[in-house]
């Protein structure tokens, strides 16, 4: 494929992952206003939201299947036409078992568009030969980041309904548009393949894109430096600002400024990504940030000043940044678009267990000595880098 033609789609692909991560930012921030709207309890607002990560998990683990039948491009386009329709379902319902059974819907568009649009970045990786994963997953970042500002400045103005309509016209003219340059794209050869590893010349050493034996468990195990990584994300995302009021007395503002720090990094962390891995590769990648997000872990859970602790939400935001993005490509160069579900599926089995984890924790312990975990499964996944070393890459 030409390099132009390259260019041209991974543009095409970074607009899906915004539109993602602005879709769905804007869904989060009109939770409250949902939970009054269908007199649900705290309770019962979990049970109904557990339909997205229900939603999500099932249909993660057959969309593998779907990009191998049908290409991951038109799946990704027909998994956001989904999304930006389901979005607007939410405020429709007048129960809680109502707003499960949409919620569920839109999971699973939500859970669909991430693996198959990881698919097609996954191939394009390969197609490119340069370590781009990262870009890609701060595209999404960014558009959460947008979604969430908007999100909160409407939301004085516009009624939930109207909100949600107004991002489902949103993402079906920007899916038009990008859908529509999307399936004109012929996709790149798929990563795992041995002749578009070669065809620019020979492969680097050290460079294992060939698909090993075993591979199953190695994808498997991705899976695992995934599921540590985004343990992280969801505690930091349901905790961090209750640590901030609760245990270090700050006020709500400084709080809502820790998992603003936490993004921020983050995604700064992203769009630095592709030189990082250009300059240590992807094992040295993963060692270095999961002991970094542990170190700064460690520092935001235990300090008991608030500026300190902000610092740490910023250096875990940084050091988890890439691992996500290094396991997904990993997973995918080694077992196409099954190893992108495998490892999505664990990495969003993470996020979901991270938050009543922490919380049980919280319970039995103290909610600083929960938070501990997020560090130690940070050491977990520099520790699961550097044993797969031979097949994760240099």
């Amino acid at each position: 494929m030409p390099d132009r033609d390259l260019s041209r789609l991974r543009a095409v692909l970074t607009t899906f992952f915004a539109l993602d991560g602005f879709v769905f930012a804007g869904w989060v921030v009109r939770i409250p206003d949902i939970k009054q709207q269908v007199h649900a309890s705290a309770g019962s607002l979990g049970l109904a939201l557990l339909g997205v990560s229900a939603g999500a998990v099932v249909t993660m683990a057959f969309t593998g299947r779907l990009c191998r039948r049908w290409g991951s491009h038109p799946v990704t386009v027909v998994c956001a036409v989904l999304l930006s329709l389901s979005v607007a379902l939410p405020p429709l319902t007048r129960s809680a078992p109502a707003l499960a059974a949409v919620l569920l819907v839109f999971g699973a568009a939500y859970g669909g568009i991430n693996v198959a649009f990881n698919s097609a970045a996954v191939d394009l990786v390969a197609a490119l030969r340069r370590p781009v994963m990262p870009s890609f997953h701060a595209a999404f970042s960014l558009g959460g980041m947008v979604g969430s500002g908007l999100g909160g400045l409407v939301a004085a103005h516009l009624s939930p309904a109207r909100h949600l309509l107004a991002l489902t016209v949103t993402g079906l003219l920007v899916t038009g548009v990008a859908g529509r340059a999307l399936l004109r794209q012929q996709p790149p050869a798929p990563a795992h393949d041995d002749t578009a590893a070669h065809r620019d010349g020979p492969r680097p050493a050290g460079d294992a894109d060939a698909r090993p034996a075993g591979g199953r468990g190695v994808v498997v195990v991705l899976g695992l430096v995934a599921l540590c990584t985004a343990y992280g994300e969801g505690a930091m995302a349901d905790w961090g600002a209750l640590h901030f009021q609760q245990d270090l007395g700050a006020s709500p503002g400084v709080a809502a400024a820790g998992y603003a720090c936490f993004a921020l990094a983050m995604t700064i962390g992203r769009l630095s990504g592709t030189a990082l891995l250009e300059r240590l590769g992807r094992t040295r990648t993963i060692v270095a940030g999961g002991c970094t997000a542990a170190a700064g872990m460690v520092v935001a859970s235990l300090t008991p000043s608030a500026g300190a602790a902000l610092l740490g939400f910023a250096v875990t935001g940084l050091g988890l940044a890439n691992l996500f993005p290094v396991a997904v490509e990993r997973a995918g160069a080694l077992a196409g678009p099954s190893g992108v579900a495998v490892a999505s599926t664990f990495g969003y089995g993470g996020m979901l267990l991270g938050p009543p984890a922490i919380g049980f924790m919280a319970d039995w312990l103290s909610l600083p000595a929960a938070l501990t975990s997020v560090a130690v499964l940070a050491a977990v996944a520099a520790a699961i880098g550097f044993t797969t070393r031979r097949v994760v890459g240099r």
